[in-house]
């Protein structure tokens, strides 16, 4: 679909529904009342309470005898209402008609967008369906750019961020972003292109897709179906004289060696890679076939990071640390540099500590949790490690070389964050692994 089509919501509606949905409890009672409405007041409802509850997808997954209808709230999915088939074959068809997804298509998947212009913000919507076993799947992913965020609300402690304001200033090298799907990389290099954004300096991005719009940048949309990919899409930007560059995300080798050689010819290149740590980008590149020598001295940052939920403000309690839990994070943050210990004056680790825990209130849906925040962990090239990389090293030697040399891994940012009463140490080891 080249042109994705528009709902607009009057604010009248929003309040209405801002009244009645304070959480998912409340979302059930107006679907069971506006089940029987016509199907745009339905989609109306189900849209704006999805953004109101701060979902980022909606989810249809039709049963044998019922369509499922989830929300996944702080990554994790919620279920919300059961519709019957007839109702959902109607939403979906309304769906279809809006994102520009063929309606007498049911055997094969497609993927198409629509916009919702909600009190003067346009949220854009991707949207998916697939054939299953008892008919279409459909999951809507929610673009609200309320959710594009500072730099400061990411969740990065005070010596990370002196060490990232000093890198995204720099006028070339490259920063990646390492993660799995849903770890909040794109929010990152966002947050990255706000703060570094001016009059001064050309920004270009190439993405799959654009997923927020931000004014004052050169966005610029994939489209390999007419031979339009990040590499040629790369190759072009390039002769547009941009000072930053961003890069969706680097899928193969030729994409790599362009935004290698952009860096190291006076470009500030910001993308992102699919590996486990901040680390395994090194390895990850040489695996595309890149050369230790390229690499070590194109690389500034790369950032490792998981989203992990924040602890509702408003039920969240103290209770004290068990000896296990103790043992685990004294043994998890023994070799923490002591300076990052002081300037984040964390607590000591004994007896009759307390830590706070999750609880669970109407404000939170009874999950103990509100909201996500980042933990981090920065793998900075300087001349020292810049030699090491040429040697070709594996992931589990640069990561020894990188801690030696003061890196905090995503684990210990993440039980910094429990010490400081931010998240549980379930969240961390649900985010980071036993």
């Amino acid at each position: 679909m080249e042109i994705a089509k528009e709902t607009i919501i009057s604010k009248e509606k929003i309040l209405n529904i801002q009244s009645e949905v304070k959480n998912i409890e409340g979302l059930k009672k107006l679907l069971n009342q506006s089940v029987s409405k016509d199907t745009t007041t339905l989609l109306e409802d189900i849209l704006v309470s999805s953004n109101l509850l701060n979902a980022s997808d909606i989810h249809f997954e039709p049963e044998e005898t019922a369509v499922k209808f989830r929300l996944r709230i702080d990554g994790n999915l919620h279920d919300v209402f059961l519709f019957e088939k007839q109702n959902y074959k109607t939403i979906l068809s309304r769906i279809k008609l809006l994102s520009g997804i063929k309606l007498n298509v049911a055997d094969k998947a497609q993927d198409g967008r629509f916009s919702i212009e909600m009190d003067n913000d346009k949220i854009e919507t991707r949207v998916s369906s697939l054939p299953s076993e008892y008919g279409e799947t459909l999951v809507m992913r929610l673009l609200d750019p309320k959710s594009l965020v500072e730099i400061k609300m990411l969740g990065i402690r005070k010596d990370m961020m002196d060490i990232f304001e000093k890198e995204i200033r720099q006028p070339n090298g490259m920063i990646i972003v390492t993660g799995p799907t849903g770890s909040g990389k794109t929010t990152t290099l966002y947050a990255i292109l706000k703060k570094i954004q001016s009059p001064e300096i050309k920004i270009i991005t190439i993405e799959d897709p654009i997923e927020y719009h931000l004014n004052g940048i050169s966005q610029s949309q994939v489209n390999p179906k007419k031979g339009y990919d990040f590499s040629t899409g790369l190759e072009a930007i390039v002769r547009q004289d941009p000072d930053v560059i961003l890069v969706g995300e680097i899928r193969d080798s030729q994409t790599a060696t362009i935004a290698l050689q952009a860096s190291l010819t006076g470009h500030l290149v910001l993308t992102t890679l699919h590996t486990n740590d901040a680390a395994g980008t090194i390895v990850r590149l040489m695996a595309l076939g890149e050369k230790p020598v390229n690499i070590a001295p194109a690389i500034n940052l790369t950032i490792g990071q998981r989203l992990v939920r924040r602890l509702c403000p408003a039920c969240k309690q103290q209770e004290k640390a068990s000896v296990a839990e103790l043992s685990f994070m004294e043994k998890e943050i023994k070799d923490l540099p002591l300076v990052i210990k002081k300037e984040n004056d964390l607590p000591e680790i004994k007896e009759g500590l307390k830590l706070f825990k999750p609880k669970g209130c109407s404000q939170c849906d009874n999950t103990g949790y509100r909201g996500r925040i980042g933990i981090f962990e920065f793998f900075v090239v300087d001349d020292e490690l810049e030699i090491f990389i040429t040697q070709s090293p594996n992931v589990a030697q640069l990561r020894d070389k990188a801690k030696s040399k003061g890196m905090a891994s995503m684990k210990q940012d993440g039980i910094i964050k429990v010490l400081q009463g931010i998240t549980s140490l379930e969240e961390i080891e649900r985010a980071t692994g036993k």
